[in-house]
C-alpha cells in the first residue's frame, strides 16, 4: 500500500534519526530520506537503519541527500533542523536563529518537494510552524507541528504512574502551545473510558498537569546535556503514519488558527484529523472558562514569538 511514498527528514540528530529508525522498523514508507549538514553522519546513520530495516524484513531504504535538491517528491516532510538553546543565549536569540534555519529550510522543501505535507519539530514549535507555514505558501492544512501527541503522552505516563494502573488504557488530552503555557485538559483524559475525576483528587490532577508542563525540562535535567528524543520521535513517526496511511484519526497538532477557538493568525495545539491531505479538519471541543483562559493565555504566549519575528522584519527580508 505504501509503495513508492518517500519521507524526507531534515536534521538528522537524535530526534531526526528516531524518527527515521522508527518509520524504518515499521516499513511504513518505500524510501527515508535524511538530509543533515554533517552528510558523513547522516551517511552512517542511514547506513545502519537501513542495516536494521534489512533485520527485520522491512522493504525501507533509507538514503541520504547531500543537497537540498535531492529532497525531491516527498510525500511527507520532517522537519528538526535547528539550534538548540546554549548558554548566555536569550529565548528571542534562539528564536531568530532557529527562524532562520526554517526559512532556508523551507524554502527547498517547497521548492524540490512542492507537494509534501511538513512536519515541524524545531523550537520554539509553534512559531516554528508559524515561520514554515508563511515562508511556504502552502494552505495550512499542509504545514503541521508536533507537540499535542508528545505532551498528551507524556501526561499518560503521569498518570499511569500516579494510579499504578490502566497502562495502555489511558488517553490523555493536551492542548495549546508546547511550552509553559500548554493546556492539559483534564476533562477529556480517560483511563479506560473512565474520567480522570474519578479516579484522582483535584490536587493529584494538579500535579500531573504541573509535571506535564515541565516534562520536557525533567528529562533535560537528568540528561544534562541534550533533551528527550525517544518520545518526541515516536509522536512524529505516529503523525507521518496517519498521513501515510490516510488514517482519518484524530490527534492533537499545532495548526494555523483561522478563527477556530476564537484566535487566528497564530499556531496552536489543537485536536485535528490527520490524512492523506495532512490537518484535514479541525475539531472543536467545548472548554470550560478555565480552559478558555488557559488556551487565550497560550496563544498569546505564541503571538508573543511572532511579534518579536516582525518587529525584527524577519518575514520582510529578501522578498
Amino acid at each position: 500500500m505504501n509503495q513508492g511514498k518517500r519521507v524526507g527528514i531534515v536534521g538528522a540528530g537524535n530526534v531526526g534519526a528516531t524518527v527515521a529508525y522508527s518509520l524504518a522498523m515499521l516499513g511504513s514508507c518505500h524510501e527515508i530520506i535524511l538530509r543533515d549538514n554533517k552528510i558523513d553522519v547522516a551517511k552512517g546513520k542511514a547506513l545502519d537503519m537501513s542495516q536494521a530495516a534489512a533485520a527485520v524484513r522491512s522493504h525501507t531504504v533509507v538514503s541520504v541527500a547531500e543537497e537540498m535538491s535531492d529532497l525531491t517528491n516527498c510525500d511527507v516532510v520532517v522537519v528538526t533542523a535547528g539550534s538548540p538553546r546554549l548558554p548566555g543565549m536569550s529565548r528571542d536569540d534562539l528564536l531568530m536563529i532557529n527562524a532562520n534555519i526554517t526559512k532556508d529550510v523551507i524554502a527547498g522543501v517547497a521548492k524540490y518537494s512542492p507537494d509534501a505535507i511538513i512536519i515541524m519539530v524545531s523550537n520554539p514549535l509553534d512559531a516554528m510552524t508559524y515561520v514554515a507555514l508563511k515562508e511556504s505558501g502552502f494552505e495550512r492544512s499542509r504545514v503541521i507541528g508536533m507537540a499535542g501527541i508528545l505532551d498528551s503522552a507524556r501526561m499518560a505516563s503521569f498518570i499511569q504512574e500516579k494510579l499504578g494502573y490502566g497502562g495502555g488504557q489511558i488517553r490523555a488530552s493536551v492542548m495549546g502551545g508546547h511550552g509553559d503555557d500548554m493546556v492539559p485538559l483534564a476533562s477529556y483524559s480517560t483511563v479506560a473510558g473512565v474520567p480522570l475525576a474519578n479516579l484522582l483528587s483535584p490536587s493529584e490532577i494538579q500535579d500531573i498537569v504541573v509535571r506535564t508542563r515541565n516534562g520536557g525540562a525533567e528529562i533535560v535535567g537528568y540528561l544534562k546535556t541534550g533533551s528527550a528524543y525517544y518520545a518526541p520521535a515516536k509522536a512524529t513517526a505516529i503523525m507521518v503514519e496517519a498521513i501515510l496511511k490516510d488514517t482519518k484519526q484524530i490527534h492533537p497538532c499545532a495548526v494555523y488558527l483561522e478563527g477556530e477557538y476564537g484566535h487566528s493568525d497564530v499556531v496552536s495545539g489543537v485536536p485535528v484529523m490527520l490524512g492523506a491531505n495532512g490537518a484535514e479538519k479541525i475539531i472543536q471541543i467545548s472548554l470550560s472558562e478555565d480552559e478558555k483562559k488557559m488556551f487565550e493565555g497560550s496563544c498569546n504566549s505564541v503571538k508573543n514569538l511572532i511579534n518579536t519575528l516582525n518587529n525584527n522584519n524577519f518575514f520582510n527580508k529578501g522578498e
